[in-house]
C-alpha cells in the first residue's frame, strides 16, 4: 500500500473534499479549537513460538475522529464509517459542547517541511514467507548457540498509518508513518531452574533493517545473555543503599517516574508532584531531561503531531531548574504556553492529549567505570520490566529484570527479585553522578495513559543515586 491520503481519504471513499470540509466548518463554527482527524492503518504480527509459528494476523482500519473544544471542554465523536452522513451525525454530536459559547478559533499550528521518516509500507516490502523464515532462522540460531536453551519466542510487529487532518481554517495537514518491531525472549535452564531473557529493537522504518543477520543475531545474543546471567543469580537483598542505572533502557523509570508527571494536563489541573513549580528547582544540579519528537527513524518520534503541531525538543529540566511541560494545543492554550508538539491520540477513536516522545536525560561528564567504582555498597540495575506509578505523589516500584550487586566498586553477583521503590521527584534531587556515555533504548517502549498506548523512546546515560529503597527476598546485611 503506497497510496497518498488523499486517495485514501476521498478518492476510494467517494468523499468530495470540498462538501468535506464545509461540514466541518459548519460543525465547529463559534469553537476555540477543533479538527478533523482521518485514520487509515494496515497492521501485522507474527508470533514464532516452540519452534513454529503460532500466529499471525493482518488488519485494515480506518475511520475520523471529530473535536470541539469550548474552553475547557471536549466534544468527541468518531467513527470507522468514511462517509458525508457519518461526519455530519458527529458534527451534531460534538456541537453541544459549545452550547451557549462563543469562542474565537485558535490559529492553527506551524507548517514545515522536515519529514523524520519515509512513507514506505514495511508490510508490503517483504513477503510473508520472508518474514516466517526470519522468525524460523532466529528460533534455530538461538538453540544452537547454547544447549541450556529450553524454549525461544519471536515476534515480529509492523504497522504503516497515514494520517490527514482538517481544521475549520482551512488548514491541512498530511502524514504518513512507518513502524516496526522485532522481540526474541528466551528460556534458559539447567535441572530444575528455568530464568528468562529478552531484548527487542524497532523504529520508523521497514523491515529490511531486521532482516539483515548482523541486525537480529545481536537481538538474539543479547536475550541469551541475560537468560545465562539470570541462571546465576542469587536473591536480591532489601533495603537502602545507593543505585547505578545503566545507559539506555532504564530511562524508562525516569520516562514513568518523572516524565508523566511533566505533561501539560496534569499541570493545568495540578495533579501533579510538579504543578507550579515553573522555574525553581527539582533536580540535582547536572540534572537536564528533554522530550524530542524530532529524531529521525526512532519510535517515538513524529514528524508532527495527532493535532497537526511539528514536534520540537523541549527542555523539561535544565540542569536541575524545571524549563516547561509537555504541552497539546488544548492545554497549551488554557496555560498561556506554546503547544510543543505533544498531542498525541492511539487511534481516530481517541481524543489527543499530552503524551511524551522520546524522553531522555542529557549525558555529564563522569566516566561510568568512575561511578561504579564509587559505591561501596550497592545495586547496579541494567534492565527493567514492569512498573507503577502514582502521578500526584510521584510514588514508584519499578521491577529489575537484570541487576548486579555492587561491591566495594566492582559488579558482583547477578540478583534475581529487585525492586526499586521511591518517589520520582525526590529520586531527581539524589542523582550524584551523571556519565558521559548517553544511550537510547533500542525501539521498544509503549507507553499507556487513559487507556490509550502510543509508541516512545526512552534514554539516559549511566546514574548514580544516592539512598534509594530497594525491594527484594534476602535482607541487606
Amino acid at each position: 500500500m503506497t497510496d497518498a491520503p488523499d486517495d485514501l481519504f476521498f478518492s476510494q471513499t467517494g468523499l468530495d473534499r470540498g462538501r468535506v470540509e464545509g461540514l466541518v466548518q459548519d460543525a465547529l463554527h463559534g469553537a476555540d479549537d477543533g479538527e478533523l482527524f482521518l485514520e487509515y492503518r494496515q497492521s501485522e504480527a507474527l508470533a514464532f513460538d516452540d519452534g513454529r509459528l503460532k500466529t499471525a494476523s493482518f488488519d485494515t482500519t480506518q475511520g475520523f475522529g471529530l473535536r470541539s473544544v469550548a474552553g475547557e471542554s471536549t466534544g468527541y465523536a468518531h467513527s470507522s464509517e468514511l462517509s458525508e452522513e457519518a461526519i455530519k451525525r458527529a458534527g451534531a454530536a460534538v456541537q453541544a459542547v459549545k452550547k451557549g459559547h462563543t469562542g474565537t478559533l485558535a490559529d492553527g499550528p506551524k507548517r514545515t517541511n522536515i519529514h523524520l521518516y519515509g512513507d514506505q509500507n514495511p508490510l508490503a516490502a517483504q513477503s510473508f514467507e520472508e518474514k516466517v523464515k526470519l522468525l524460523s532462522d532466529i528460533d534455530a540460531y538461538a538453540r544452537s548457540r547454547d544447549e541450556r536453551v529450553r524454549q525461544v519466542s519471536a515476534s515480529l510487529v509492523g504497522e504503516w498509518q497515514a494520517v490527514e487532518i482538517l481544521r475549520p481554517d482551512g488548514h491541512v495537514v498530511r502524514d504518513v508513518r512507518p513502524l516496526v518491531r522485532l522481540n526474541v525472549s528466551i528460556v534458559a535452564g539447567v535441572g530444575d531452574r528455568q530464568e528468562t531473557g529478552s531484548q527487542g529493537t524497532g523504529g520508523r522504518t521497514g523491515y529490511d533493517v531486521y532482516i539483515d543477520p548482523e541486525k537480529w543475531q545481536g537481538q538474539v545474543d543479547e536475550a541469551l545473555r541475560q537468560a545465562l546471567i539470570n541462571l546465576d543469580s542469587v536473591p536480591a537483598p532489601a533495603g537502602e543503599m545507593d543505585v547505578v542505572l545503566g545507559p539506555g533502557w532504564p530511562g524508562i523509570l525516569l520516562h514513568e517516574a518523572i516524565g508523566h508527571g511533566l505533561e501539560g494536563d496534569f499541570n493545568r489541573k495540578k495533579t501533579s508532584a510538579f504543578s507550579g513549580l515553573l522555574g525553581s528547582r527539582v533536580a540535582a544540579p547536572g540534572v537536564t531531561v528533554v522530550d524530542d519528537g524530532t529524531i529521525a527513524n526512532r519510535r517515538g518520534s513524529l514528524t508532527v503531531d495527532d493535532e497537526g503541531t511539528p514536534t520540537s525538543r523541549t527542555v523539561l529540566i535544565e540542569d536541575g531548574i524545571l524549563k516547561g511541560y509537555m504541552q497539546d494545543r488544548l492545554n497549551s492554550r488554557l496555560m498561556g504556553m506554546a503547544a510543543t508538539g505533544n498531542g498525541r491520540r492511539e487511534s481516530y477513536a481517541h481524543q489527543p492529549m499530552p503524551r511524551m516522545t522520546n524522553t531522555y536525560m542529557l549525558a555529564g561528564d563522569a566516566n561510568p567505570a568512575d561511578i561504579l567504582r564509587s559505591v561501596k555498597k550497592g545495586l547496579y540495575a541494567v534492565s527493567f520490566g514492569g512498573g507503577q506509578v502514582d502521578i500526584t505523589s510521584g510514588k514508584f516500584v519499578f521491577t529489575c529484570t537484570e541487576a548486579y550487586m555492587i561491591e566495594n566498586g566492582v559488579i558482583g553477583a547477578p540478583v534475581k527479585g529487585a525492586t526499586l521503590i521511591g518517589n520520582g521527584p525526590d529520586v531527581l534531587t539524589r542523582v550524584s553522578m551523571i556519565g558521559s556515555d548517553l544511550k537510547l533504548d533500542p525501539g521498544i517502549g509503549v507507553c499507556g495513559k487513559a487507556g490509550q498506548g502510543v509508541p516512545v523512546g526512552v534514554g539516559q546515560p549511566t546514574l548514580r543515586i544516592d539512598g534509594l529503597t530497594i525491594g527484594g527476598t534476602a535482607r541487606a546485611a
